[in-house]
């Protein structure tokens, strides 16, 4: 595998590391199977893009597309709350919703930034190559919000949102009213998804409607591919491990998909993404073999 293609893994990577926080935010603390993801990455791109083109600040753009992705993730949560819908569905039907809405920020399928100010211009314009500058940015600014997210979940309002999701009925007892929590952090959740989406496009330069299909699988992946490199039960790891799964995850499928002995293509991609989360699940319940899972640990200690 080139340099090129490494950076380039490792770039998307952590760019995908906010994806895989989010993705943890839901599925571990929460416990909300949310899809919203896959419509949320895509309308933080479609956001950014539209915010860049229109002469807006490419950053004021950014935290426009975060904005816009902590309203999707609120909408799901008071479907589940106010409408009783299944969260699944809920997740699905926000999901299929955004496709459209996405459609119509955008005005058509894909708009191109090649020739705008993006968030990235100034490194751009840096005495260094950007093969190495742009990951070691990104770096700072996935540590810098993962240590945010760190700090929020050690908060009262964090801590009152963990008890929510790990034990609802502890948390009801305690006076934690699920019904204000849980859009909050479906909001944070679905914000950090759209950040990575808004930054995604400006790192690659467009942005397209069907760019979030699959998005969910992506964070899944990495969060358990983190978990098996660095199984962790306290926060702070548990969202670096989420942003280490990520970066293995790319550079895993990068290093598959350039190594012409075993004959892969690029259409193999999720062949590919398939086999590297079963082998994770393996490898973790072999190292582990009295491994519960998660919602089982919670059941058992529920009652």
């Amino acid at each position: 595998m080139t340099p090129f293609a490494f950076m380039g893994a490792v770039e998307a990577g952590l760019i995908f590391g906010l994806v895989a926080i989010g993705v943890f935010l839901s599925f571990r603390v929460l416990d909300f199977p949310d899809l919203t993801v896959d419509g949320s990455f895509p309308l933080g791109a479609a956001v950014a893009a539209v915010g860049i083109l229109s002469g807006l600040d490419p950053f004021l753009s950014t935290l426009l597309a975060c904005l816009a992705g902590f309203l999707g993730g609120v909408v799901t949560a008071q479907l589940h709350l106010r409408l009783g819908i299944l969260h699944l569905l809920a997740s699905i039907l926000v999901m299929l919703a955004l496709y459209s809405i996405n459609l119509r920020i955008m005005g058509r399928p894909n708009l191109p930034l090649l020739t705008s100010d993006t968030v990235f211009t100034g490194i751009e314009t840096l005495p260094f190559s950007t093969l190495y500058t742009m990951p070691a940015v990104l770096a700072l600014a996935v540590l810098a919000l993962k240590l945010a997210v760190d700090w929020f979940l050690a908060t009262e309002i964090g801590l009152a949102l963990r008890a929510a999701g790990t034990n609802p009925r502890m948390a009801a007892a305690q006076g934690i009213d699920r019904a204000r929590v849980l859009p909050l952090g479906l909001g944070l959740s679905n914000a950090l998804v759209a950040l990575a989406g808004a930054l995604f496009a400006q790192a690659q330069g467009f942005a397209d409607v069907t760019m979030g299909v699959g998005v969910i699988i992506i964070g899944l992946a990495a969060v358990i591919v983190g978990e098996t490199i660095l199984p962790a039960r306290v926060i702070f790891y548990a969202t670096l491990a989420a942003v280490i799964g990520s970066i293995a995850y790319r550079v895993a499928i990068a290093f598959a998909l350039n190594l012409d002995a075993i004959g892969l293509r690029a259409q193999d991609l999720n062949l590919v993404t398939a086999g590297l989360v079963i082998a994770a699940i393996a490898t973790s319940r072999l190292r582990r073999p009295g491994l519960l899972s998660f919602r089982t640990r919670k059941v058992a200690r529920d009652a």
